[in-house]
């Protein structure tokens, strides 16, 4: 194997199976009460500050296109070490900077003790819980967007 195709093969299998399936389930579970939209987006390196990658992958991903600007996006450069949590200015407007430090803050304890799929699916419950307050479902909501990870084009699992 060469030494890109290890590194895709590692990046790709970041999460394993069963922990995709968690992170996946969480975020169909949070987006069934709420109008809000929450992605995770994954890639092995992070060029620069991680909130500024995670702004520009949110605009990239079509989550500022969303009806109420309630999307929330949860990036990981796993290589780096890095993360960042984004939420768009609806949602920042009902929970403000220290709901966003906590979270953080609670990510962070999680992933120091690498488990990155219970840090993940316990902040997507999180967001989900203050989106549904803020944002509930209505009768006619559809998913703006799709709920999957998404991966840097060359770190997509095969």
């Amino acid at each position: 194997m060469s030494e890109r195709t290890t590194r895709h093969a590692r990046a790709a299998r970041f999460f394993d199976d069963a922990e995709e399936a968690r992170i996946l389930a969480a975020i169909r579970a949070a987006e069934r009460t709420t109008s809000g939209e929450i992605r995770v987006h994954v890639e092995s390196r992070c060029p620069g500050d991680p909130m500024a990658v995670a702004r520009a992958r949110f605009q990239r991903l079509g989550m500022a296109k969303t009806g109420a600007r309630n999307g929330v996006l949860f990036y990981l450069a796993t290589r780096d070490g890095r993360f960042a949590v984004f939420g768009d200015e609806g949602i920042h407007q009902h929970v403000g900077d220290p709901f966003w430090k906590d979270l953080r803050d609670r990510m962070t304890e999680r992933f120091q003790r690498n488990e990155f799929a219970l840090g993940l699916t316990e902040a997507i419950a999180a967001v989900g819980a203050h989106l549904a307050v803020a944002f509930p479902r209505a009768k006619d909501d559809r998913n703006e967007l799709p709920d999957t990870i998404s991966w840097e084009e060359k770190e997509r699992p095969h």
